[in-house]
């Protein structure tokens, strides 16, 4: 029999399997030690873009572009648009001007175009705070603690002055449906350190005021695999539905069930490798075998001791609900969930932070709800070092006019959307506390200084977390798609 022809060439190593071992034996060490440095972060890598999608595992955890500090993301999302001259963005031009007709206006600027009426000072006090002097209404009197900590953006904008698509955008960079939101990219990009939780969590309204404006849309995947869209929590009941075994079944039981299924799908799949939505469910099934163990415990507050229950206001009427989410993201990022985003009010006008009637009642209910639950969890993770890995986001979807929406009953006291400004907030994860970038005009109507788009705070976001957002990229439909399209710059003058 003739032998293949590389079978004739001579071995590159000949001797002993002692003497072998001798000479790769810092070889096996080398490669132990890069697997230590990658699950620890400390290495830093560039993932091909189309690396997470064909991994075995999509979301085990891959290396950053270049290191980072921020590991995790808190979004706290304020539904509904929150005034920016209410909070955040002091304007002493309100007060002087109050009263006044607005010269040139464009009606078109808000949502309703026929209820115009005239400038309208803020109806809360502000003061300064910290050895920074923010500025900070006085509906936040605990947050208003922080703020040498955090990092303003008070020159935001948008290009929409409806819910829907501006939750599409601040979410998924785009004003329309069918995009991937910030949290799927980013558990694309980086996976998630907890194999047996969520990679990316989501907590709406639990008082039953609905979901925001576009539904599940605002937390799905768009065209990326199905796998990186988040986990919304039951508003009501148990957070996550089926989540424990049927009684009388063994967990023995339960794992050949999911393997022949696995392998089942797993057939199907390899004949339809383009259906990915397949892939997404074959995961979410081990997943959800992983989660009955670890995700009640991660969620559980009740054994949380009283002094923490105190800090974030679970024992409060009024907040309790908001303070329970707020404590269960933080032990969900202490467990290594990658994202979490907490939405503060719901679908309806005067249901979410969309002050159209009122704004001194809907602000200062809301504020109420999230002021102590939002300081609690800010304090919390300072104090047990979470905070410089956590990157922590204040926001909505846009902001508010300075003049007053006249309504037929001639009770003017709301205030319409505002696309051209709106501030938004940082701490943690990198983020230099104290500071304050762009500014608005002397009444707050739009961005002047120092402009700040949505792709801008999205590319500043994945590059707290290490991620370069022009090389953060999926190929869908023969193009190379990114968060932030074909624009964004990075803030840098809110990095460390």
């Amino acid at each position: 029999m003739t032998l293949p022809h590389f079978h004739a060439t001579p071995t590159l190593f000949q001797g002993s399997r002692r003497a072998f071992l001798e000479r790769a034996g810092c070889g096996f060490g080398a490669v132990a030690l890069g697997t230590l440095l990658k699950q620890t972060g400390f290495l830093d890598g560039a993932a091909l873009a189309s690396e997470p999608a064909l991994a075995a595992n999509p979301l085990e955890a891959r290396f950053s572009h270049f290191p980072r500090q921020a590991k995790s993301v808190i979004w706290l999302f304020m539904n509904g648009g929150p005034s920016h001259v209410d909070t955040w963005d002091y304007k002493p031009g309100l007060e002087k001007y109050h009263g006044k007709e607005l010269e040139g206006f464009d009606k078109k600027t808000g949502f309703f175009t026929d209820e115009i009426g005239p400038l309208m000072k803020s109806p809360f006090a502000f003061r300064q705070h910290g050895q920074s002097g923010s500025w900070v209404s006085e509906i936040f009197p605990h947050i208003a603690q922080h703020v040498d900590d955090m990092a303003f953006v008070h020159s935001c904008y948008t290009e929409t002055n409806n819910h829907s698509p501006a939750l599409f955008q601040i979410n998924t960079g785009m004003n329309r449906m069918g995009f991937p939101c910030v949290g799927a990219w980013v558990t694309y990009g980086l996976g998630t350190p907890n194999q047996n939780l969520p990679g990316f969590v989501v907590m709406y309204d639990t008082l039953g005021r609905g979901l925001p404006k576009g539904y599940s849309q605002n937390w799905g995947s768009g065209f990326l695999p199905g796998v990186f869209q988040g986990t919304a929590l039951s508003a009501q009941g148990a957070p996550i539905e089926n989540l424990e075994r049927r009684i009388g079944m063994s967990d023995a039981q339960q794992r050949r069930q999911l393997d022949l299924l696995k392998t089942l799908n797993g057939q199907h799949l390899h004949q339809h490798s383009s259906e990915s939505a397949l892939a997404a469910r074959i995961e979410s099934f081990e997943l959800a075998y992983r989660m009955q163990m670890a995700a009640p415990e991660a969620l559980s507050v009740d054994h949380e001791p009283s002094h923490i229950r105190k800090l974030y206001g679970l024992d409060d009427k009024r907040c309790a609900h908001f303070a329970k989410q707020c404590l269960m993201a933080r032990r969900l990022v202490e467990r290594g969930v990658r994202f979490v985003q907490i939405y503060s009010g719901g679908e309806e006008n005067e249901k979410s932070w969309d002050g159209h009637s009122n704004i001194q009642a809907n602000h200062r209910q809301f504020a109420g709800e999230t002021d102590v639950p939002i300081a609690g969890l800010l304090s919390d993770l300072k104090q047990r070092g979470l905070l410089d890995s956590t990157l922590v986001i204040w926001g909505g979807e846009f902001g508010r006019l300075p003049v007053a929406q006249k309504r037929a009953d001639n009770h003017n006291s709301g205030r319409d959307h505002n696309p051209h400004a709106f501030t938004t907030w940082f701490m943690g994860g990198g983020v230099r506390g104290g500071v304050h970038h762009g500014e608005t005009d002397e009444i707050g109507q739009k961005a002047v200084v120092d402009r700040v788009s949505v792709n801008d705070l999205h590319a500043t976001l994945l590059h707290l977390l290490g991620l370069d957002h022009k090389r953060l990229t999926f190929r869908y439909n023969t193009r190379d798609f990114r968060l932030t399209d074909v624009s964004g710059e990075v803030i840098r003058k809110i990095i460390a």
